[in-house]
């Protein structure tokens, strides 16, 4: 996977020609090591069972074909369970997407920029849930070809408000909506890919119907890091929302201490400190010196599983060898 020999794989995700300071991938794609279509289909019997062992065992060896990563990832999250058949996983597939095309009409409902091909980058209301007119609002949902059906923003936050006092629920997920967006535009920019509007609005559409269907964590940054994958490798935007949202059953605690239960960033960061004094100490003493032995540094590796600390290709391949 990594060192010389092989088909290098940045060419399945395209870089921007003018962000020539992005690192070069290290995986490559090997024959007879990295899961390739072939064996990937030869994995399933005559029902649709997967044979997960033998599957693992390659992904270790030598990672994921980018052609086919998508529909392992399914796998490898949980989505669907190795033992299940064909007929089983369209159906479950087909009941997702009915689920999330609900969920999803509940936000527009709500907030008509959700679905709209459109997001925002400007807060909408207060944190006590009052109309913002922000001009920037405006100019982002009152553009383009469906500008003459799409009410400004804070007609739509008032409109909200002549039903009746809005609940504290949909005050925190409306005054989460532009944070998502900042984070949108910032996430993987140097990708080909996110130079489509389309991609950016679907990346904030699963984004805000995550926020409102998850209310203990709502949204928080890095989230779209961990997302931005699913929209890469999953065409239909429901199967990438269920993917992330099986990400997110690993990683809650990440974001938000939920309960007892819940292995936050705190205890990873313990955790880290205890292993790295018993295998490396001279590394720890020295960074108890200068002053790093709380290991706070590496918050942002644990938190977005060091999404920006590798190139997009690379991090995909430590996630998939973590999924297992």
């Amino acid at each position: 996977m990594w060192g010389n020999g092989g088909e290098p794989a940045d060419s399945y995700y395209e870089v921007r020609p003018e962000c020539t300071n992005v690192p070069k991938s290290k995986f490559k794609i090997k024959p007879g090591k990295t899961l390739s279509a072939r064996r990937w289909q030869a994995a399933f019997s005559p029902v649709g069972h997967l044979d997960i062992g033998k599957t693992l065992h390659r992904i270790q060896r030598g990672g994921i074909h980018p052609s086919i990563r998508g529909e392992v990832w399914e796998f490898l999250l949980g989505c669907y369970e190795p033992k299940s058949t064909l007929e089983e996983r369209e159906e479950i597939r087909e009941l997702r997407r009915v689920q999330y095309a609900r969920w999803k009409d509940v936000c527009r409902e709500i907030f008509p920029v959700v679905g709209s091909g459109k997001f925002i980058t400007a807060p909408v209301v207060t944190e006590d849930g009052q109309p913002i007119k922000d001009p920037l609002v405006l100019l982002e949902t009152n553009t383009g070809t469906n500008a003459a059906n799409m009410p400004d923003s804070s007609q739509m936050v008032k409109e909200l408000f002549s039903r009746g006092p809005l609940d504290k629920k949909v005050i925190q997920w409306l005054h989460q909506l532009h944070q998502i967006g900042l984070d949108v535009v910032r996430t993987d920019r140097s990708l080909v890919f996110y130079e489509k509007q389309e991609n950016l609005s679907k990346l904030w559409d699963i984004l805000t119907v995550y926020a409102w269907i998850d209310k203990d964590v709502g949204y928080c940054q890095g989230m779209s890091d961990l997302c931005s994958p699913m929209i890469i490798l999953l065409e239909d935007e429901a199967d990438a929302f269920w993917c992330f949202e099986r990400l997110m059953r690993r990683l809650r605690g990440n974001f938000r201490c939920i309960d007892s239960s819940s292995v936050g960033l705190e205890t990873q960061l313990n955790n880290l400190a205890a292993v790295t004094q018993v295998v490396d100490p001279k590394l720890h003493q020295h960074l108890e010196t200068l002053g790093g032995g709380d290991y706070l540094f590496a918050v942002r590796m644990l938190m977005v599983l060091f999404r920006r600390e590798f190139s997009f290709c690379d991090s995909l391949y430590l996630w998939e060898v973590w999924f297992n």
